[in-house]
């Protein structure tokens, strides 16, 4: 066996121009630009055209309608509280300031505004005391038709003053 003689060329071939790549590249560039780009209108015409058959579409569920005893209640419920926020309370504190006496003292305060009636629950030192306050209070710009509703002596208190409740109308 004879080894074989190895030849050993040292020189480098020409090289193949460059510009035949780039332009290829560019090209493809430019290709994929404008496919991404018509990628992306198709997509806003898609969007567009879906939101429009949206709006038409026959298969939509129709909502199904409330109940009208519901609606009535909460249409009722809503009208409780619209009553219950106008209550005049700046002029009805005030008619009650300018009721006030040392002689009595107010336990509890509560209006209703569906019948517009002030419930007002209040402690006298003396049967005279209670009297004037109700006249007083009955005088008040902002109430009317002050009357007595109940009154009881505290007979557990030395004191023994008058617990009672009065109802005026709110004006």
């Amino acid at each position: 066996m004879t080894a074989r003689r190895v030849h050993l060329d040292y020189i480098v071939p020409a090289r193949s121009p460059r510009w035949p790549g780039v332009l290829v590249l560019a090209l493809s560039l430019a290709v994929a630009g404008g496919l991404a780009q018509s990628y992306r209108q198709a997509q806003l015409e898609l969007a567009r055209v879906e939101t429009a058959a949206g709006l038409i579409a026959p298969e939509r569920r129709p909502l199904r309608a409330a109940p009208k005893e519901r609606l009535d209640e909460q249409t009722k419920s809503a009208e409780a509280v619209v009553r219950e926020l106008t209550v005049p309370w700046g002029g009805l504190m005030r008619s009650l300031e300018q009721a006030a006496m040392r002689e009595v003292a107010i336990l509890q305060l509560q209006p209703d505004a569906q019948l517009r009636v002030l419930k007002l629950t209040a402690e006298a030192r003396s049967q005279d005391a209670m009297f004037r306050y109700l006249r007083r209070l009955a005088a008040a710009e902002n109430l009317g038709e002050a009357h007595l509703v109940s009154h009881q002596v505290q007979r557990d208190d030395p004191q023994r003053p008058i617990q009672f409740s009065v109802q005026a109308t709110l004006r």
